[in-house]
C-alpha cells in the first residue's frame, strides 16, 4: 500500500466514529519517473496516459510523473522500479541491455531501415515478446516509445567519417553494446549519466556525445559541441514500465486499464515527438551548429563486430532475422 492510499484510508476510518461518511474510494497514485524536461514528448505522454487511467478508474488510479531525473539516473531508477520503490518508469532501452538481454536487440546499430519499420516492429508480436521479457526481473513493459535517430555530436573536431572517431572519447549510454560499438569505431567509450555530460563536454572530459535532436537541444549540448553529424546510428526505442511489485497491488481490471492506456498514449507521443524533433532540429540549426551529412555504408560495416559479438545466440539471432524480414 503506497503513501497516498495510507493517508486515504487512514482519514476514512478516523471520520467513521463521528458519524460522518468515508470517501467512496481511496485513491492511488503511482508515481513515474523521467530524466528529461518539462514538456519533453515523453514526459508528457504519460501525463496524458496519467489523464487516461484516472478518467477511467474514476478518479480511483492517478499518475504523477517526476522529471528531470528529480528521482535519479535512469540506472539508478531502474533498480527503485524493479524494488517498488518508483512505481513507473519511462528509460531508454539501453539501460536495460544488461538486464533483458532482448533489449540489446533494439539497440544494434543500423538494425532499423526508418522510423517506420522500427514502429512496425515494436508495434507487433515482436515487441509484445520484448515487453513480456521484462517481466522475470521485477517489471511488466507496458508500451514503446519513440527516441528519435541517434546521431554524434562533438566539441572540437568535427566527425567527417568514421575514421574521424578514432582515439575521440565519446560519453556513451551505461551499456555494453554501446561500448562495444565505440571500440569497433576505434573511440575510446565513456559511460556517464545524462545529467553530467554538459559539464564533461564544456571541460574537456569527453570529446563528445550521440543522441536525437530533442535530447541535443534540450540538454544545450549544443551549446558546447556544436559540430552534430547525422549518422543516424540507432532508432532505439524508450521503454515504458511499471514495477510488477506495483503491478501486482492492482486488481485485473485496473491492470486492464492501465496496460491500455500505456498503448493509447504511444499516438499522443509520437505526434508530440514529431512536433519537437522538427523544432529542435530548427532551433539547434538556426544557432549555427555545424550540421554534416555524411557516407553511412562505412559506418554500418564497422558495425560488423558488434553484431558477431551481440548476436551470437541462436535466438538472438532468430530475433534480429525476424525484425529484419518484418516489411
Amino acid at each position: 500500500m503506497n503513501l497516498a492510499r495510507t493517508i486515504c484510508v487512514t482519514g476514512a476510518l478516523a471520520l467513521a466514529p463521528l458519524g460522518l461518511a468515508p470517501a467512496a474510494s481511496a485513491q492511488t497514485v503511482l508515481r513515474s519517473a523521467d530524466i528529461h524536461p518539462d514538456g519533453y514528448p515523453t514526459v508528457e505522454a504519460v501525463i496524458y496516459m496519467g489523464q487516461l487511467v484516472k478518467e477511467r478508474t474514476g478518479g480511483r488510479l492517478d499518475i504523477k510523473v517526476f522529471n528531470n531525473a528529480s528521482l535519479g539516473s535512469e540506472k539508478d531508477t531502474i533498480e527503485q522500479t524493479r524494488f517498488g520503490v518508483i512505481d513507473m518508469n519511462r528509460v531508454n532501452t539501453a539501460p536495460f541491455n544488461n538486464l533483458v538481454p532482448q533489449t540489446q536487440v533494439l539497440g544494434l546499430p543500423f538494425l532499423f531501415r526508418s522510423v517506420d519499420h522500427m514502429h512496425k516492429v515494436v508495434d507487433g508480436p515482436i515487441g509484445d515478446e520484448i515487453l513480456a521479457a521484462f517481466e522475470p526481473h521485477g517489471l511488466v513493459g507496458l508500451a514503446f516509445y519513440d527516441s528519435g535517430a541517434r546521431s554524434f555530436y562533438t566539441t572540437r573536431k568535427p566527425i567527417k567519417s568514421a575514421a574521424d572517431l578514432k582515439g575521440m572519447k565519446i560519453r556513451v549510454q551505461q551499456s555494453d553494446l554501446w561500448i562495444a560499438m565505440m571500440k569497433a569505431f576505434g573511440a575510446n567509450a565513456t559511460p556517464m549519466p545524462f545529467g553530467e555530460v554538459y559539464s564533461s563536454l564544456e571541460t574537456g572530459v569527453v570529446d563528445g556525445a550521440e543522441n536525437n535532436w530533442p535530447s541535443y537541444e534540450s540538454s544545450r549540448h549544443f551549446e558546447v559541441a556544436k559540430n552534430y553529424t547525422l549518422t543516424e546510428h540507432s532508432l532505439a526505442p524508450e521503454a515504458l514500465v511499471i514495477s510488477k511489485i506495483s503491478w501486482d497491488k492492482l486488481s485485473p481490471e485496473d491492470q486492464k486499464i492501465v496496460r491500455q492506456a500505456a498503448k493509447d498514449s504511444v499516438a499522443k507521443m509520437r505526434e508530440l515527438w514529431a512536433a519537437r524533433e522538427k523544432a529542435s532540429e530548427d532551433k539547434v540549426r538556426a544557432a549555427g551548429v555545424n550540421v554534416i551529412t555524411v557516407d553511412k555504408e562505412p559506418f554500418i560495416a564497422a558495425m560488423k563486430p558488434v553484431y558477431d559479438s551481440f548476436v551470437s545466440d541462436p535466438k538472438m539471432k532468430d530475433l534480429v532475422a525476424r525484425i529484419q524480414a518484418v516489411k
